[in-house]
């Protein structure tokens, strides 16, 4: 008996809109990244890009819990020397939220080619509103 793969051509993509408001970070990324390789299609391998499109909205209002809104820490660098700049998730979220969701999503995908893609698939918005009524997007929970 040969496993039969399924070409990436020929697999069928859905759109998904998941609502983060008052969800936790970290459950919407795993739910994305689910979505977005494609884990939950019974044809799954992991060297095919054959997931799904997601739209994400409501970012902005996505929760930590404990203490991470003022402990949870995101680091960059300008280049140069003494160049580290250090942001919280509040200030972050205050000045681009979109950009912990995005981040949380980019971390849990495959690095590398692949992973570039996949992450091209994901529509991230800080409110309700998105381009993409035209896709048709089911709701997950």
């Amino acid at each position: 008996m040969d496993t039969i793969y399924v070409k990436p051509k020929d697999v069928e993509r859905k759109w998904w809109i998941i609502d983060a408001e008052g969800k936790r970070l970290g459950r919407v990324a795993v739910k994305a990244v689910e979505l977005l390789r494609g884990k939950h299609k019974p044809e799954f391998v992991p060297f095919h890009e054959m997931g799904d499109y997601v739209i994400i909205i409501n970012a902005g209002k996505v929760e930590v819990s404990g203490n991470k809104a003022n402990g949870k820490l995101y680091y960059r660098h300008t280049g140069y020397p003494g160049g580290l700049k250090v942001e919280t998730f509040s200030d972050k979220i205050a000045k681009k939220p979109t950009f912990p969701m995005e981040a949380a999503v980019k971390g849990m995908l495959p690095k590398g080619p692949m992973g570039r893609k996949l992450f091209r698939n994901l529509k991230v918005y800080a409110g309700a509103d998105h381009p993409h009524a035209a896709q048709k997007p089911e709701t997950i929970e």
